[in-house]
């Protein structure tokens, strides 16, 4: 099966961290800063990053690293739009 080992071999989320650099790429041509861009797609690729440890099962550890750094990047996300937002 096709699909089979797209999940197993890992690709499939390699495929959606592709889409998350050329999202990356865009919102860099349309003027974005790259702290801002960090902090919208940085906690989806490291929840994905996380995902893909865990397709091609690797040692726990190379699952749970990437899942625990996506929440403080993602509240220094939220606190920068906060802050952007009350000016």
């Amino acid at each position: 099966m096709m699909l089979d080992a797209l999940f197993q071999s890992g690709h499939a989320a390699d495929i959606i961290l592709a889409v998350l650099a050329g999202e990356a790429v865009w919102l860099k041509l349309r003027g974005w800063r790259w702290l801002a861009i960090v902090g919208l797609l940085g906690p989806a690729a490291l929840l994905v990053l996380g995902l893909r440890a865990a397709l091609v099962d690797a040692a726990w550890h190379w699952i749970a690293l990437p899942l625990a750094l996506s929440l403080p990047l993602h509240l220094l996300d939220l606190r920068e739009r906060f802050r952007h937002s009350e000016d």
